[in-house]
């Protein structure tokens, strides 16, 4: 039995700067106006914007000054998904959760990814590197 699958993908380019999250979520929000449950949309754009903010806070920009934010809708029998992707020009460090104290103002941004996404990654080549979420 065989399952079929339409994806539809888009990619911007936001300036690594912090209104880059802000237009980021924007655009995202957008083209995905309709396409996905209002619940899907809220977690998909705030785990967008969680990325394009670490990106912007804690790696470099790509050639240009730039953060790319790509995303993937893809329905099935199954329902709709949607992948998110931050690609920046990388890191020292590989992004993971860490704990913030209660105190702490910051610091929380991969574990609202962790919570809202179905899983979440990372990959790295010798450009850059690419934080990646699924959510359906």
């Amino acid at each position: 039995m065989s399952t079929a699958v339409a994806e539809s993908a888009w990619c911007v380019v936001v300036p690594h700067h912090a209104r880059g999250a802000r237009q980021a979520r924007h655009r995202l929000a957008n083209a995905l106006a309709g396409a996905i449950p209002p619940a899907l949309l809220a977690d998909v754009i705030s785990v967008a914007g969680e990325l394009v903010a670490n990106a912007v806070r804690h790696a470099d920009p790509l050639p240009g000054g730039v953060v790319r934010l790509a995303w993937r809708l893809r329905t099935s029998d199954k329902g709709r998904s949607v992948e998110v992707r931050v690609t920046d020009g990388g890191s020292p460090q590989l992004p993971r959760p860490r704990t913030a104290g209660t105190e702490e103002p910051d610091g929380r941004g991969l574990t609202i990814v962790e919570a809202l996404a179905d899983r979440w990654g990372v990959d790295r080549d010798g450009l850059g590197q690419s934080v990646w979420a699924e959510l359906s």
